[in-house]
């Protein structure tokens, strides 16, 4: 009960670092959306994810492959931009502001070439089923990332000039980052179950 209170207690304290995830993410979107100039790396990384999908659709059973890499994919990633965030939070907000372009980019274009059914199917049959739940995920996750890169300034900031109690704070929060890490994991088994069966299914319709 009290390790629940002080779990509940440390979310309070991360309010910030989620609403600044979140500002980033959306900006993101919206730089996606919005700079013409980036179109070569957009198509990049849409490329890349291309590429992963069509192996997965040339396996023996797609359905199973999919979850699979899906899975490891976002759960691997969510582990490095937690802990790669104490290296002063570059990971993190490469990794928010990126996924935030791809989809702004994707939406953008497909809405251009393709018209708003298609970028109406696209949100609500390709995206929001297991985004309803990857998203917010990517949020949160990306807010400790964020955390962790505020940690390392205050520590530089410390050969300079002490503050109490730093040390002892940096404890509490990685040992908050294991209970955190493993509900982010199993979201993202939820979302990852839904993007290779249901979204997959809604696409196909």
């Amino acid at each position: 009960m009290l390790r629940r209170i002080a779990f509940a207690e440390h979310l309070r304290t991360m309010n910030s670092y989620f609403i600044l995830s979140a500002v980033l993410f959306l900006a993101g979107i919206v730089a996606g959306a919005t700079s013409p100039g980036l179109n070569d790396y957009m198509n990049s990384q849409i490329e890349a994810i291309r590429q992963v999908a069509e192996k997965v659709d040339s396996s023996s059973n797609p359905t199973f492959f999919a979850l699979v890499v899906i899975f490891f994919n976002n759960a691997i990633k969510s582990a490095m931009v937690i802990y790669l965030g104490f290296f002063f939070g570059i990971f993190p907000l490469f990794f928010l502001i990126i996924n935030g372009m791809i989809i702004g980019y994707m939406c953008y274009n497909v809405g251009e070439q393709a018209g708003s059914g298609a970028l109406f199917e696209l949100i609500f049959k390709g995206l929001l089923p297991h985004g309803i739940i990857e998203i917010p995920v990517l949020i949160i996750t990306a807010a400790y990332g964020l955390k962790s890169g505020s940690l390392t300034f205050r520590w530089v900031g410390f050969l300079f000039k002490r503050s109490e109690g730093l040390a002892k704070e940096t404890e509490r929060y990685v040992l908050c980052t294991i209970p955190a890490l493993i509900g982010i994991v199993l979201l993202l088994l939820v979302a990852a179950v839904i993007e290779s069966t249901v979204t997959v299914w809604l696409l196909g319709k």
